[in-house]
């Protein structure tokens, strides 16, 4: 396996070149990190160089690095993460980028290069805020259209920011300030001698 992934990892290296910022193999898998403003480059040479021959692209998701080991992390805030498969060649490869501007993450689409990403890309902006440039339909995919803030940020506050209710004196659904206490949840302990037996 291992002279395998070494293998990989070399064609990889020579495939994308200036391009590629990093090339690790860690658990029997490679992961390379990638320049944000060529990432559809790059991700045309996986796609495209006949060696490699990522043709799909199984997952793209987003990721908050503001607590990353307890807060030592040196680096950019947020990053996209996609999961490359090549069926031609029977391998697996998983590409990073990062986005630089931590207020306003922004980073290329990569929905020229696999079209199926359409959603795994909405579904990033929608939970951590991450805006995909070139996107050709960018809204939100899992949270309310007038949902407040991106909550998979480490930043998020665990009960939310406002709070959906049907009003039946105004006969409506409305929006109103989370109310809800913040409790300990002691679990329930079972003590019966013939419980499970």
């Amino acid at each position: 396996m291992a002279s395998s992934l070494e293998a990989l990892k070399s064609s990889v290296e020579a495939a994308l070149g200036e391009y590629l910022v990093s090339a690790v193999i860690d658990r029997h898998e490679l992961t390379i990190v990638c320049r944000t403003a060529s990432i559809v480059e790059a991700c045309n040479r996986l796609k495209d160089t006949a060696e490699l021959r990522f043709e799909q692209c199984i997952d793209l998701c987003g990721i908050d690095y503001s607590t990353y080991k307890d807060g030592a992390w040196n680096g950019a805030r947020f990053a996209v993460v996609c999961h490359l498969l090549s069926i031609s060649n029977n391998q697996r490869i998983r590409v990073r980028f990062f986005a630089e501007d931590d207020d306003f993450p922004l980073v290329p689409s990569l929905v020229p290069v696999w079209s199926g990403v359409n959603w795994f890309e909405r579904e990033a902006f929608d939970l951590y805020g991450i805006v995909f440039e070139g996107h050709p339909d960018l809204r939100r995919l899992l949270t309310d259209y007038g949902f407040v803030g991106h909550p998979f940020r480490k930043d998020f506050p665990l009960s939310g920011h406002v709070e959906m209710r049907y009003d039946p004196e105004q006969a409506r659904v409305i929006y109103q300030p989370v109310t809800i206490e913040p409790r300990e949840i002691t679990p329930r302990i079972i003590r019966e001698e013939t419980y499970g037996g």
